[in-house]
């Protein structure tokens, strides 16, 4: 009788209608925020710190619709040392734009403000000011399996210290990334070129424009320990054919030499 009433039981609690907690609907929003430190900031191949480490950060918003906004800092030393500022340290990038892909092909469109606070200009001997330091940028890009290739526009009238007139300069960008199987390993190469507009403001023999190369290995730190989830160590060894007589700093230092950078990064 006893194993009966059991069966009994158990029958009615499989036949119960039972009640599913649905799982809640992922959010379109997406806020993530990295940490890095570099041995180098070489940025389009030319070297922002002279040489020296970076601390860098930033924050990033992604939309499921392929909108985003973002922000990123570094300290820099090229405002004193190669522009001729009176001050300046930091620079902090604020961009925005959209992306998305169209079967294989990825794309991505978008504008970016460099911005350097705290900096102030100074004149050069003939009480003329300097060019300015802040930027603006429009940019677009396609993207297909492992390569990306990348077009800026130069909407400021400066780029980056090189002016007057400079709008409508432009620097092209391609690049690969491959993946090395599910080693967390991933190899990087890339070539651009910088082209600057009205750069026969100087003189014919000293030219603002180069091209710039790069080989770089990155590795994904989490696959060693969960500890590390998140975490990036990289290597990376840049060139560039651009003119010492222009791209040197007070020192006589060489911004576009051939280097080799190591970082580590964190994204949460």
């Amino acid at each position: 009788m006893k194993k009966t009433a059991h069966a009994w039981v158990l029958a009615g609690l499989v036949g119960m209608p039972t009640f599913a907690i649905a799982d809640e609907p992922a959010s379109p929003h997406t806020l993530t925020a990295n940490v890095g430190l570099t041995s180098n900031y070489v940025f389009r191949g030319i070297s922002q710190t002279q040489g020296e480490p970076a601390i860098q950060g930033g924050l990033d918003y992604s939309h499921a619709s392929g909108f985003y906004l973002g922000t990123w800092g570094s300290n820099v030393g090229w405002l004193t040392d190669f522009q001729g500022y009176k001050s300046g340290s930091m620079e902090l990038d604020i961009y925005g734009g959209y992306r998305n892909a169209i079967g294989p092909v990825s794309y991505d469109v978008g504008a970016i403000r460099y911005m350097y606070p705290g900096s102030k200009n100074n004149t050069d001997p003939a009480n003329t000011t300097l060019p300015g330091a802040w930027t603006s940028e429009a940019y677009a890009s396609v993207g297909w399996k492992w390569f990306t290739a990348k077009y800026s526009y130069y909407l400021s009238d400066s780029v980056f210290g090189v002016g007057p007139n400079a709008n409508g300069s432009g620097y092209l960008d391609l690049s690969a990334s491959l993946p090395v199987a599910d080693t967390g390993l991933t190899l990087g190469a890339h070539w651009g070129s910088f082209n600057f507009k009205n750069d026969t403001t100087y003189s014919p023999a000293v030219t603002p424009d180069y091209k710039d190369w790069k080989v770089s290995a990155t590795y994904d730190l989490g696959k060693l320990a969960k500890q590390t989830s998140g975490m990036n160590l990289g290597v990376a060894y840049s060139d560039t054919d651009a003119e010492k007589a222009f791209w040197h700093d007070a020192s006589g230092r060489y911004l576009g030499k051939a280097t080799t950078t190591v970082w580590i990064s964190k994204t949460f």
